[in-house]
């Protein structure tokens, strides 16, 4: 831990006394926006250095990508491109918060461990449908039912020793950031609630990484918006001020959050159009269960529709879909359509727009999102 051995060691033991201005300017580590910044460029460095040599060894190994049949036509070029890339992303966020975060934090321990697991079904899922050839990998029930472990799990944890104030904090709602009053569910209702924000952001983010650069520029800037309001909403001054719900514990998600802002910057080098290498599932449910995670723990769950807005929107799209065709189809009639093709971003390319294009328009709006849900902030 280089924050233990920079501040605890060398500033407490060397630099209160010296007049060595490397030991006085070490004092500057102890602050969680400068440990943020550091662990934001660790984890991009780590990608990038690291990025090419991941690429060739999946390559080597023959990881590549299965295009399915139905895709559109143009994805079929695609076909054997490296793909569970997003270990890079995971590993460099495990190392830059491990290098920079205070590590007795729970919180921390909680948003890293629940990363990782939700990193381990989409390991699974890509492993099976490219290793053992089974074209949808994991089925529905087995991934779904592990990513209800790791719900409960998470709710288990906080219940037992998080000290977590089981409110629901809603936005434009002053009365809402208090703990106690009409916000107040308890720990029963609130399992459900978790369940519900891990399910659906993990697998909003999977449904969104279907073109080159899109899930991981979105998630870039999700991520950095979730940043901002975690530092908020740990500090006693801001959350006050802003009347969000003061939850100290959370400081360390901040170092966080910064991390996956990196490591998303450093994966996009590889994953730009054309993209060189795919995160895969291991990186896509990570992604979102990292999300809906720090939004859990930091009281920002009413915000995560507007913080990853496009990958909502990804999500509402297969269900709008899905849920017209089952209703429409009756005896021999097939089912109608909503859009052309889902998610939502097949549905443009169908229409004739190319991937670039998709790409940087679906960024555009989740900038909009990301400031939505920033501006909220003086809207309570």
């Amino acid at each position: 831990m280089l924050y233990y051995f920079l501040y605890q060691f060398l500033f407490q033991q060397y630099g209160r006394n010296s007049e060595s201005y490397f030991f006085k300017g070490l004092n500057v580590i102890q602050y969680v926006t400068f440990r943020t910044a550091l662990a934001a460029i660790t984890a991009l460095l780590l990608s990038l250095l690291l990025g090419g040599r991941v690429v060739r060894k999946l390559a080597d190994l023959k990881f590549g990508q299965e295009i399915r049949e139905e895709g559109p036509a143009s994805h079929q070029e695609k076909r054997g491109t490296p793909t569970m890339g997003g270990v890079l992303i995971i590993g460099s966020v495990f190392v830059s918060t491990i290098l920079w975060a205070r590590p007795d934090s729970l919180y921390l321990w909680i948003a890293l461990v629940s990363t990782t697991l939700f990193a381990a079904i989409g390991f699974a899922d890509d492993y099976i449908k490219i290793v053992k050839k089974r074209s949808l990998g994991l089925t529905g029930k087995q991934k779904l039912a592990g990513q209800v472990i790791i719900a409960a799990a998470v709710w288990g944890v906080l219940w037992a020793w998080g000290n977590y104030p089981w409110n629901i904090s809603i936005p434009f709602f002053k009365a809402t950031a208090e703990v106690t009053g009409v916000s107040y569910v308890g720990p029963v209702v609130y399992l459900f609630f978790i369940l519900f924000i891990l399910l659906g952001s993990s697998n909003a983010v999977n449904l969104t990484d279907g073109l080159d650069g899109l899930a991981i520029s979105v998630t870039f800037i999700a991520m950095a918006a979730l940043t901002g309001l975690t530092y908020l909403g740990s500090d006693a001054r801001w959350a006050e001020r802003l009347d969000l719900t003061h939850n100290p514990a959370a400081v360390e998600l901040t170092v966080f959050c910064g991390a996956m802002v990196g490591a998303s910057l450093g994966f996009l080098w590889y994953n730009a159009p054309p993209a060189e290498v795919f995160m895969g599932d291991v990186g896509s449910l990570a992604i979102g269960g990292a999300l809906g995670t720090v939004a859990i723990l930091t009281k920002q769950e009413f915000l995560l529709p507007f913080i990853g807005g496009v990958f909502i929107l990804e999500a509402l799209s297969v269900m709008l879909q899905v849920t017209v065709f089952k209703l429409t189809k009756r005896g021999g009639n097939p089912g109608k359509r909503v859009f052309k093709m889902t998610p939502l971003h097949h549905h443009f390319e169908i229409t004739g727009w190319k991937e670039p294009k998709i790409v940087f328009r679906f960024v555009i709006i989740a900038i909009l999102f990301a400031l939505l849900s920033l501006s909220t902030l003086k809207l309570r």
